[in-house]
């Protein structure tokens, strides 16, 4: 630095040696652990649905985005545009609207499509199609510190063109493209903190070895008071080398809030199933000394069997001891049991008829096969120490049989119950659980590159949100849609009530957009929209999932419609996953390490999940005519997700705008004209529904006084609040 100072302090220029010395002291404190990147590398967005009007920064549609002009004139289509001292005349058709990121923006979501599985839910998961980043700018207005969970699985940078910068995709001959990547990561992460709870909340990041070192460090400059740790998931246990090393395994690094822990789980995620211990169940037939009918004579008594669905159901009344029992006989239409020894003889059960009776409604009688030599069926229950452990947590209840009540439990030890840092599921297998599951649903075997497992990304979340069963969660790397279909599938398992936002751009693969250009066709059109991320992959996988059919409408079976056949040879299992009888993938493993496939899997059947989702498309308005009021129509959408996404989206149809509007299945209410606030005041405080008021007004002093009057946690002034967010977009610091 010394030598670097000297440098400085020889430039001539006064004002260019300070703004020099201020930059180089920035970036001295801003550059930690050796991490070393270009922040200001340019960033644009192309923004297709703005109109091409005087004024606007444009690039050519097949150009540089980067190459950005300022239209001065419009003639007949055409487009005088200036850069520099450079003029340039354009069809209007061949120019695109660019923003550069930092400058303000109003957006605003255009709902494309939704689907509802659950009319009678309030539950409704949102896909924005946007880039990621001006998503995130209308997300923190939306939901600033709200957001208890954000999963992301960013590119991974591998030079294998799997992502753009300013619309180029970048490869592996890009000297910068670490660089590029860490700038535009660290632009992201800055918003994305914001979003999150302070106290509570957790970033999980997936990545793999290419830039796993790198975004260790950005992490811990950005999230410097969130603690952060990383856990290895085996994800390809066929792995894939390159004359080295094998690589099975990708990265998760989580970043905690202060208050911020990981949930006990049933399953370490390390150890195999079998390692864990099962409590042993207590044969209810007395068995040692004092085991004979004439020890106790009120312990003798019959209990009542379902053949049908092997339950038992009920303890009957002790048989006086100079009766004996028809042990064919039926009562109240059931089989019996009887205490019966080995040699015949009559013996007795170990604990009373009331006490049977509330251990069979607990659900911790279980009923055993039938014994044609004794006549009778074997049956077991939890003993009293056990129920005693049960009580005091040693001893966990981990499922319940859905027909006969009766539970499945296992030791709570801190082997089974703390979730180690190395996972290794079968489950997690990014080609039986990630490509194989999304092909079932969209019908293509290439339409996304490397998905996740479903069930990967599910033991993911749910280590931060299976306690919180309102947790809403964000993915802004969405891709296939993989956390929405995980949120689900775990909202099924517990009954939750998790909410998900995906955002996801709508690019097309390098090989499309060549085709796609051979034939004459530029981004923006419909032909070349149709075939991006969010339209062709993302939503589709989002309605088959909640659905449960694929998008011929043809129902899921099995796994998500992936079928599979298991066979045994020496040491090892074959297993062949097949989507609609044609074999897709065959894995083998070491028997030793075979797991079952998803225990969540049966979750899934043709009526799909009991969820609801909505399509949006992230567009831009004029400040001017927001201001004004024109836009409300536009702006509704943002509206209803601010005051929490409740219900289906409202929309108006009516030219002329409504004086107020009390949406009570969406639990918000809007006044447009403050003359009828008296009305809209007795509306809002007769419907207890209402949670949310916005009132649009230009007065401060009188949005004050009219909020005084409502009896809603909620209110907001529009357009005011919604123009003063956007307006600050433009050098404004992010922490």
């Amino acid at each position: 630095m010394a030598a670097i100072n000297d440098l400085i302090a020889q430039i001539q220029d006064a004002e260019l040696r300070n703004k020099i010395e201020q930059e180089v002291n920035r970036m001295n404190k801003q550059k930690k652990f050796g991490l070393v990147f270009e922040e200001h590398l340019p960033e644009c967005t192309p923004l297709y649905e703005m109109p091409v009007n005087c004024g606007s920064n444009v690039a050519l549609k097949s150009g540089n985005i980067n190459d950005i002009y300022r239209v001065i004139a419009i003639n007949n289509e055409k487009a005088l545009c200036i850069k520099e001292d450079e003029k340039a005349e354009w069809n209007i058709a061949d120019l695109v609207v660019v923003a550069k990121f930092g400058e303000p923006i109003y957006p605003y979501l255009k709902q494309i499509d939704s689907v509802c599985n659950a009319p009678d839910s309030d539950l409704w998961h949102t896909l924005i199609e946007a880039d990621n980043y001006h998503a995130l700018q209308l997300l923190e207005y939306l939901y600033a510190e709200k957001v208890d969970c954000i999963y992301i699985d960013p590119p991974y940078n591998t030079g294998a063109k799997d992502w753009k910068y300013n619309n180029d995709y970048v490869d592996g001959n890009d000297s910068y493209r670490h660089s590029k990547w860490l700038s535009m990561m660290h632009k992201r992460l800055r918003l994305a903190k914001k979003l999150l709870n302070p106290k509570t909340g957790v970033l999980i990041v997936t990545i793999d070895e290419h830039e796993v070192h790198h975004l260790r460090t950005l992490l811990e400059d950005v999230f410097s008071d969130y603690y952060i740790q990383m856990t290895t998931d085996v994800i390809n246990p066929k792995g894939v080398t390159q004359g080295r090393f094998s690589r099975v395994e990708e990265y998760n690094i989580f970043c905690f809030a202060s208050d911020a822990f990981v949930a006990e789980s049933n399953d370490n995620l390390l150890n195999l199933p079998k390692d864990k211990k099962y409590p042993r169940w207590k044969g209810l037939l007395r068995s040692g000394t004092d085991a004979l009918r004439a020890d106790r004579e009120n312990m003798f008594y019959p209990v009542l069997i379902d053949e049908s669905i092997q339950k038992v159901v009920a303890a009957g009344e002790p048989l006086p001891i100079n009766f004996a029992p028809d042990v064919e006989e039926k009562i109240n239409g059931y089989s019996v049991a009887w205490p019966i020894r080995e040699d015949g003889s009559w013996g007795r059960w170990s604990v009373g008829a009331d006490t049977l009776s509330m251990l069979i409604e607990k659900g911790y009688v279980s009923c055993g096969k039938y014994d044609k030599k004794r006549k009778t069926w074997g049956i077991t229950y939890i003993s009293q120490p056990n129920q005693k452990a049960i009580e005091e947590g040693k001893i966990i209840i981990t499922d319940r049989n859905p027909i006969t009540g009766v539970v499945t439990v296992e030791y709570a030890s801190n082997e089974n119950r703390v979730i180690k840092t190395v996972w290794h599921r079968t489950s997690h297998d990014a080609g039986a659980y990630g490509s194989d599951i999304l092909t079932a649903i969209i019908g293509k075997t290439d339409a996304f590159s490397f998905p996740k497992s479903l069930y990967a990304e599910h033991d993911s979340i749910a280590t931060i949100v299976r306690n919180n069963k309102e947790a809403l969660i964000i993915d802004f790397f969405a891709g296939s849609g993989t956390t929405l279909h995980a949120v689900n599938l775990l909202n099924a398992a517990d009954g939750g009530h998790r909410r998900c936002i995906l955002v996801t751009n709508n690019e097309v693969s390098d090989q499309e957009a060549k085709i796609l250009t051979e034939q004459g066709y530029k981004p923006g059109d419909e032909e070349w929209e149709k075939l991006g991320i969010a339209h062709s992959v993302t939503w589709p996988r989002t309605v088959g999932s909640i659905k449960g059919c694929d998008i011929n409408g043809i129902p899921l079976k099995g796994n998500y419609g992936v079928e599979f056949e298991l066979y045994e040879a020496d040491d090892e299992i074959s297993v062949i996953s097949k989507t609609n009888g044609k074999p897709i993938r065959k894995t083998v493993y070491r028997k030793v390490k075979f797991q079952q496939y998803p225990r969540l899997a049966d979750i899934m059947k043709s009526d799909g999940f009991l969820s609801n989702a909505v399509f949006f498309n992230l567009g831009f308005l004029d400040k001017t005519t927001v201001s004004l009021g024109r836009q409300f129509r536009e702006l509704l959408p943002v509206i209803w997700m601010k005051a929490g996404a409740i219900g289906p989206c409202p929309s108006l149809n009516t030219e002329q705008l409504p004086t107020m509007m009390i949406l009570s299945e969406n639990k918000f209410a809007v006044l447009l004209d403050e003359n009828y606030f008296s009305e809209f005041e007795e509306k809002v405080n007769q419907d207890s529904r209402i949670e949310t008021v916005f009132i649009v007004t230009d007065y401060e002093a009188g949005y004050r006084t009219m909020i005084q009057n409502l009896a809603v946690e909620n209110t907001y002034q529009l357009y005011r609040d919604y123009l003063d967010n956007f307006r600050i977009n433009q050098g404004r610091k992010q922490a």
